[in-house]
């Protein structure tokens, strides 16, 4: 019997999807149960990258040690038609495999409206550091894509898209720096800074702050949950701050280095059409 080579035969044994999901989940319960505590001051370690895409005025890439994975691209002054001070539009979006599997993946409208609420959340956090005064009848705008979700997402965009609007020459008074904050649910925990996604879902409280540290501005606090009395609260929120004081140097470092290839790369053609001519 002649075979068909236009179809591609399927395996000949095979299981339901939801047999994986249930072990994807056996598997996050035992390694949070068998993981060594951490320390709760402790951040993870933190990359940076400014000027890394050639289609955005600027652009920046952030990571995570605990796989969080962003990128974002930021346009510069463009004539808007109303009148009044300059406005900063941001846009939040998750990539379809930014998450682990497809457990406790939420509907297109709900996906939708959680991207809404973290695009609120980033212009909220960056306003304060855009001088958006000396841009009048102007936007700016600035994108961010979520490429892996590790945890402590927004705080990461936050960072991310600060370094990417002062990669495109965008006056500011400060970078925006974003830090994140969990609590577990036992009684006698304390906050964690920079929290995984296992950690962020047991979480009984969360917490996202910005800071604009050359200023010692909050330009942003965001949380929810059971927290404890207030005295927990301005533990998390000190805390919060030393955080974003340690990563400020590293963000300042990525940009330094971006604008030292963007200056030798000028040098270079520069060069390059003298000795043309």
């Amino acid at each position: 019997m002649p075979l068909d080579h236009r179809r591609l035969r399927g395996p000949e044994e095979s299981q339901p999807p939801t047999l994986w999901a249930a072990t994807a989940a056996e598997d996050d319960e035992e390694e949070g149960a068998g993981a060594a505590p951490r320390d709760p001051c402790a951040l993870r370690p933190l990359f940076a990258r400014a000027g890394l895409l050639s289609q955005a005025q600027g652009s920046a890439y952030v990571e995570l040690g605990s796989g969080t994975k962003v990128l974002c691209a930021a346009w510069g002054p463009r004539e808007a038609a109303e009148p009044g001070p300059g406005r900063l539009l941001c846009e939040f979006r998750r990539a379809p495999f930014a998450g682990r599997g497809a457990r406790g993946r939420p509907g297109a409208a709900a996906e939708r409206e959680a991207e809404r609420e973290a695009a609120a959340a980033l212009r909220e956090a960056l306003e304060p550091a855009v001088r958006l005064g000396r841009y009048p009848r102007a936007r700016l705008a600035v994108s961010a894509l979520l490429l892996q979700d590790g945890g402590s997402a927004l705080a990461a965009a936050v960072s991310a898209a600060a370094l990417a609007l002062a990669d495109a020459g965008v006056e500011m008074y400060d970078l925006a720096v974003g830090c994140a904050l969990s609590r577990p649910p036992a009684p006698a925990a304390s906050w964690m800074l920079q929290p995984a996604e296992p950690e962020e879902r047991r979480a009984a409280a969360r917490l996202t702050l910005a800071l604009l540290p050359a200023l010692n501005q909050v330009s942003a606090v965001l949380g929810g949950g059971r927290g404890g009395p207030p005295e927990d609260w301005a533990q998390a929120l000190r805390l919060g701050l030393d955080g974003c004081h340690r990563q400020y140097p590293v963000l300042r470092q990525s940009l330094l280095r971006a604008a030292q290839r963007r200056d030798a790369a000028a040098a270079a053609t520069t060069a390059a059409s003298a000795t043309s001519a």
